[in-house]
């Protein structure tokens, strides 16, 4: 990861913790959310090698993905903190002609579709590291439970602040196909990881 990459990546995040700009919110919160619960989990995972619990693989192999999850994630964040300027930036493009009313509103309904798209990404990573989460419980190092705990409701944060985020943009999508897409995945994946009893 270059220099600019990360930078880009703790700007978006900084704007979370920023009460004065109101331009990065909720779904951008909910990314780094998720991505602090993969790295918790990736580091209950490398806390219980060795403990003669489950095989080391199985720590490694959880390990390497929650990582990975995690990076995507907070790249996830920089990705929706882009999304609602894209947003804002269709509305502001000029409508003083017939063709520039059309162009914008065709940039601003690629715009919502972005802006729905990127958190039920973002929400779907979230599921994953949910699921990798409980396969290490009872299984991993006593000492890293709160740790684990911690790691969950993270996750659960975030899935359920990328679906928020999901289900507040898909009205604003014409395409009845694309918005009723997305709409049932964000059910699906509220219905399945939403609750509690998944852990």
């Amino acid at each position: 990861m270059s220099a600019v990459d990360m930078d880009a990546k703790v700007a978006a995040f900084l704007k979370v913790l920023d009460p004065t700009d109101n331009a990065t919110g909720g779904g951008t919160a909910s990314a780094v959310a998720g991505a602090m619960a993969g790295a918790l989990v990736a580091m209950v995972a490398r806390l219980s090698v060795g403990k003669a619990i489950a095989p080391d693989a199985f720590y490694r192999e959880l390990d390497a993905e929650s990582q990975a999850l995690s990076s995507e994630l907070f790249e996830g964040c920089h990705v929706d903190s882009l999304a609602f300027e894209t947003v804002r930036n269709a509305f502001r493009l000029p409508k003083h002609t017939e063709e520039e009313k059309t162009a914008r509103s065709r940039a601003i309904q690629a715009a919502w579709i972005h802006a729905a798209r990127v958190p039920l990404a973002n929400a779907e990573r979230c599921a994953r590291v949910l699921e990798l989460g409980s396969r290490l419980q009872g299984r991993s190092n006593p000492s890293a439970a709160s740790d684990l705990k911690c790691a969950m409701y993270l996750a659960r944060a975030g899935l359920l602040g990328c679906l928020d985020n999901v289900e507040i943009n898909v009205p604003a999508i014409k395409d009845q196909q694309i918005a009723a897409e997305l709409a049932e995945r964000a059910r699906e994946l509220r219905e399945t990881f939403g609750s509690e009893r998944q852990e």
